[in-house]
């Protein structure tokens, strides 16, 4: 089938690839003429794991182009996908200017009948708005034009997306009539040869269905980040509490582990735009602001334990902290809301000097952070040890798991570890020498030497976003 994605970002490339990679022909459009430019380069403008590769090989079998043209894009496609951004307002609303943007530019430039489907994560009743916009602009200009507007969620992890688009365990699609059902199920017909892993629904269903799935697994984080500072009161184990409750196979393992709070472009802003949803209908969703609001305080708890440490030695203020990882998960290198990105913000405002390292997201925190004298790029975590006064995991990279620290002890100045990610073993830290701290974990150390001093929350200055 011939397909248009418009969208070049995270979930418009990956899709596109995957779509061409089981035999349609996709083009996919950006307004953005520097990407358009660097794909067509066979530059990618983020990393995915096996994602420059799929795009190569579909581009060289002539299954896959970029254009930055909406005429073109629509003269030889049947289905147009909608794949842009959703940003979060001030007010942590869905902002759907892209959407309607791009809704626009199709409605503008379409000479045919076409399916319209929207693959961005949308509040309860886009596709309807959608079609009512398509519809108006389509009679302005005196078309008549048979199409539909379909919802169609995706479910992608980054790290692991092209599995997911691949081999999807789920394919929600929110549809009204029987025609345009038939049409997505011939797409993903590909997809789901040894199993009927679709599932048809109203958009309105689709839509919300979308923003569940990733409540509920925001929601079991900062449940156990929350139970994780109770643990730290009463000397209990987070990691032995996760190890119990999710033998329970009506609870399982997945999204149990402690940490430093969710990140991403995806958690954050869905819980923001589901509470914004539920109060327009004059809904408090109460357990989906407690979930941001656990996330929010989260995030400062590392920050908080470091900052008590230094106490001891006249405060954080020019100490050195290595930070390993700072994308907001392994596998990535999106920062955005990244619990390290937080980190950052706060040790830079209390005077802190920082060496950083991550295998993949050096590039875009270099372009957030900016020209800053406070912080040092290094090579490898092991040039980050050179003169730190601490380390700290950030992001559960696969090669931490593999330090020899016997290489980077001689180099720090203080053996202080703040494990983010609970990757260490305490008691083999401690044997090394280090003061090891982690969420959850009961450590060695009395409360007179973490001292109650905490962070000066008004001089945290947060790093401007330049996405």
């Amino acid at each position: 089938m011939d397909i248009a994605i418009i969208g070049a970002g995270y979930v418009g490339l990956v899709t596109a690839a995957c779509f061409a990679e089981m035999g349609h022909h996709v083009i996919c459009l950006d307004i953005n003429k520097q990407k358009i430019q660097n794909l067509q380069k066979g530059i990618i403008p983020i990393y995915e794991p096996g994602l420059k590769e799929l795009i190569e090989r579909n581009v060289e079998d002539c299954r896959l182009s970029f254009t930055t043209d909406y005429q073109l894009a629509t003269a030889i496609s049947q289905v147009c996908f909608i794949a842009v951004a959703t940003p979060s307002k001030a007010d942590g609303s869905c902002d759907l200017s892209y959407v309607f943007s791009a809704a626009s530019s199709i409605a503008q430039h379409m000479k045919h009948q076409l399916l319209i489907v929207n693959k961005s994560t949308v509040p309860v009743g886009t596709a309807s708005l959608v079609k009512q916009h398509i519809a108006q602009i389509l009679k302005e200009k005196n078309k008549f034009l048979c199409f539909d507007v379909v919802s169609n969620p995706e479910f992608l992890k980054e790290g692991n997306a092209i599995n997911d688009c691949m081999k999807p365990d789920r394919i929600i699609i929110g549809v009204d009539n029987l025609d345009s059902a038939k049409i997505m199920r011939e797409i993903y017909s590909a997809f789901t040869i040894n199993h009927d892993r679709i599932l048809i629904m109203a958009p309105s269903s689709a839509e919300l269905a979308k923003y569940a799935a990733n409540a509920m697994l925001a929601l079991r984080i900062s449940f156990m980040n929350e139970l994780s500072s109770l643990c730290e009161k009463t000397g209990a184990s987070i990691n032995d509490i996760r190890i119990a409750i999710g033998a329970d196979q009506r609870i399982g393992y997945h999204f149990l582990y402690a940490g430093m709070g969710y990140g991403g472009s995806c958690f954050p802003k869905d819980i923001r735009a589901l509470c914004a949803t539920a109060e327009t209908y004059d809904l408090d969703l109460s357990l989906m602001r407690a979930t941001e609001n656990v996330n929010i305080q989260q995030k400062k708890v590392l920050a908080d334990k470091i900052c008590r440490y230094f106490n001891q030695f006249n405060g954080v203020f020019n100490k050195t902290i290595a930070i390993w990882g700072l994308s907001f998960k392994p596998h990535t290198d999106d920062i955005r809301e990244s619990p390290a990105l937080s980190l950052i913000e706060i040790l830079l405002s209390q005077g802190a000097h920082l060496r950083l390292f991550d295998p993949v997201a050096m590039p875009t925190m270099r372009e957030r952070l900016g020209d800053c004298h406070q912080v040092t790029f290094c090579k490898d975590e092991y040039e980050t040890a050179q003169g730190a006064d601490a380390i700290v995991l950030a992001t559960e990279w696969r090669q931490f798991r593999y330090i020899d620290f016997t290489k980077i002890i001689p180099f720090l100045r203080h053996l202080a570890f703040f494990d983010g990610r609970n990757q260490y073993q305490p008691k083999e830290m401690e044997k090394l020498g280090f003061a090891y701290f982690g969420i959850g974990i009961p450590i060695n150390y009395s409360h007179e030497q973490l001292n109650t001093q905490k962070i000066n929350e008004q001089n945290i200055i947060p790093i401007s976003s330049t996405n």
